[in-house]
């Protein structure tokens, strides 16, 4: 209704009414908007009914719709912006960088290094008497008994695990790694240690006198590689036995006062090799499909630092997992993948030490 059709005293209390209390000057008309003289009310009922936004001094953002209106305020707030940030939102955690180690990780490694197991055995290449041998073995189980605590594997009964384990050996690897690192697999050794050594003796009148020297050769049990190789040697030592003690003294002292760096330089040439994670050998039994295969392979890797396919074929696929994770942590990672996959049915064969033999269920 315009102005000049208003009755008289309407028009005058209107005149008086803005006389009295003047509005705040408007910012302006916006597009598709009444007239200046139109009420907020009404201006609001527009911006809703056009779903576009209108301009002016005051400002809402709200995180409950995309966009942003915007309307003259009418009201004693100072028309500032507020920002609502939208919740909800994903965020790419980047995964740990080679070599660079999380808090987390740090502190599974550290505690792994500190709990390395051991198997001692000799060279049986080297033609050392079986009687010195077992001298030998003995006393560096001995340290590792006494010292740190250790379970071990005796001479004896390694002796005995040699033949009792002959056919499950062979099921189970076809020859493919040796037989000592497979015992030492088999017994949960991170290190399986081999002493090869020589032993001199001699005698003047009553007294025998005798001296050692050899090696420590350390070997990584998952992958059966060479750590690394310590030389030892002993003082000469005198008996008044035989020639024989005299020996056995030799090798005896000689190991134990060897095994200290052994233990030292092990978990040095251990954490050397784990920048990418403790390995884990999967293989998988019955895998008619490759791309089932894929699937799993792709789903386990969101769950460790790597995964690589060493082999495929419809009755096995071989899997190099690495990780910073217990042995049970990846069978648990390993069903969870698998259920990804449709392989909900896949189950643990056996396992022995970092190597897990699975069968999909199909």
């Amino acid at each position: 209704m315009k102005l000049n059709a208003l009755p008289l005293a309407a028009a005058l209390v209107l005149a008086v009414s803005c006389v009295s209390s003047p509005d705040p000057a408007p910012a302006g008309p916006a597009a598709g908007t009444p007239a200046s003289g139109s009420s907020a009310y009404e201006d609001r009922a527009v911006a809703l009914v056009q779903g576009g936004a209108t301009t002016g001094t005051g400002t809402s953002s709200g995180s409950g719709g995309s966009g942003t209106s915007t309307g003259t305020g009418t009201g004693t707030g100072s028309g500032g912006t507020a920002t609502v940030p939208a919740t909800g939102a994903a965020v790419d955690v980047p995964p740990p960088l080679p070599g660079v180690l999380t808090a987390e990780e740090e502190a599974f490694l550290n505690n792994y290094l500190s709990r390395l197991n051991y198997m001692v055995y000799f060279d049986e290449a080297a033609g050392i008497e079986p009687a010195i041998a077992k001298v030998a073995v003995s006393q560096a189980n001995r340290y590792l008994l006494e010292k740190l605590g250790l379970s071990v594997v005796d001479f004896d009964q390694m002796e005995r695990i040699k033949k009792d384990q002959m056919a499950a050996y062979q099921a189970e690897t076809g020859g493919s790694i040796d037989l000592i690192q497979y015992i030492a697999q088999k017994f949960n050794a991170d290190v399986y240690v081999e002493l090869s050594f020589t032993a001199s003796a001699s005698t003047n009148g009553s007294r025998h006198y005798a001296s050692a020297r050899g090696s420590m050769k350390l070997y990584d049990t998952s992958t059966g590689q060479l750590l690394g190789s310590i030389p030892f040697q002993s003082p000469e030592v005198m008996s008044t036995a035989s020639q024989d003690a005299a020996k056995t003294s030799a090798i005896a002292t000689s190991v134990w006062n060897a095994m200290p760096k052994m233990v030292d330089q092990s978990k040095a040439l251990v954490k050397g090799t784990l920048s990418r994670g403790i390995r884990y050998e999967i293989i998988i039994q019955v895998t008619p499909d490759s791309r089932v295969i894929s699937t799993l392979r792709r789903s386990l890797a969101r769950k460790v630092r790597e995964v690589l396919q060493d082999s495929y074929s419809s009755a096995e696929t071989k899997l190099l997992v690495y990780t910073f994770k217990s042995r049970d942590q990846v069978e648990d990672y390993l069903y969870d993948a698998a259920a990804a996959a449709g392989l909900k049915d896949l189950y643990l064969v056996f396992s022995r030490g970092k190597a897990l033999t699975f069968n999909s269920g199909l």
